[in-house]
């Protein structure tokens, strides 16, 4: 199978820490550090909602449709809850005591996940008020990004500068497993649930990226390390998914995104939108769209595929 990958439009502006598509509406939600957060329509290419969050660096904006809210978190350790539509200010939480670097909703349950540079990972459950349910605790340095396991929701993981990446369950405070091999600080976490062998049975990868200029696979079922991927030369700062191709992609403060198969984990193409640092990357479901946050600015691409 090939990949082509056209870019459609970029929109500059000043950094984007966060990117993520709504699932329904043509919408791209992005988090700045200048504490603004926008709604660009990717259809107009037209920025259709913007308000300012704090004067404090957004570097992390997520959409809850099924409450139709956007929650961010910010550098003042706060998460704030806004509705989608009018952007009014629904509810603030002094969640953290430093800067917050992750929010993570659950993709059923009435809780997100919230973690940042005061080590600690949290969840909140908003059917109470945003009461703290639970606190998780043995990271030693900034915990940079969470995310909840695709095939067992229960269970997440998380990225940590103290070179780690940890596995939790949400019903215990303690990790049940932890992943140790980046020789630097670890930035970014994802799953990868592959169904190169039987259609039926998928096999779970974890997905790392590092300031030692890597990324790393990790099976699940063993905790060990089957691949290292080289590419970058320098911190690689985020990687996703795509939801309906078999790549997944990793981008970084060179400069570059790199697609790589999702079966061979070979790099299939190494582009350069020409803005700088990149920090993030928005996959949307059901299409081929995929949207970059940079120094300067958003790039927006579709991927195609032949066989």
């Amino acid at each position: 199978m090939t990949f082509q990958i056209e870019k459609t439009f970029s929109q500059a502006s000043e950094r984007v820490k966060s990117v993520e598509f709504h699932p329904t509406q043509p919408w791209v939600l992005l988090s700045m550090h200048s504490g603004e957060v926008r709604i660009l329509n990717f259809q107009t290419q037209e920025v259709v909602g913007s308000f300012k969050a704090t004067d404090s660096p957004v570097r992390t904006a997520k959409f809850v449709p099924r409450k139709q809210w956007i929650v961010t978190g910010t550098d003042d350790g706060k998460i704030r809850v806004y509705d989608q539509d009018s952007r009014e200010l629904v509810k603030e939480v002094q969640a953290h005591e430093d800067f917050i670097r992750s929010l993570c909703p659950h993709p059923t349950l009435p809780i997100l996940l919230s973690a940042g540079d005061d080590k600690v990972v949290k969840i909140w459950d908003w059917d109470k008020d945003w009461e703290c349910a639970r606190v998780f605790r043995g990271h030693s340095h900034y915990v940079m990004q969470t995310a909840f396991n695709p095939l067992d929701h229960q269970s997440f993981a998380t990225a940590s500068l103290d070179n780690a990446v940890k596995i939790w369950n949400i019903g215990s405070p303690a990790s049940v497993g932890s992943l140790d091999g980046h020789a630097k600080g670890v930035n970014c976490v994802t799953y990868l649930a592959s169904s190169a062998g039987d259609p039926d049975e998928k096999k779970l990868y974890l997905l790392s990226g590092s300031d030692d200029f890597t990324v790393k696979v990790w099976d699940c079922d063993t905790n060990c390390c089957v691949r290292t991927l080289e590419g970058h030369t320098n911190n690689v700062s985020a990687v996703a998914v795509h939801p309906e191709l078999p790549i997944f992609v990793s981008v970084s403060e060179d400069g570059t995104v790199i697609i790589w198969d999702a079966t061979t984990f070979k790099a299939i193409e190494t582009m350069n939108y020409g803005l700088d640092r990149v920090w993030a990357i928005g996959c949307r479901g059901g299409s081929n769209q995929m949207a970059f946050g940079c120094d300067k600015g958003t790039a927006m691409v579709n991927v195609s595929s032949s066989s």
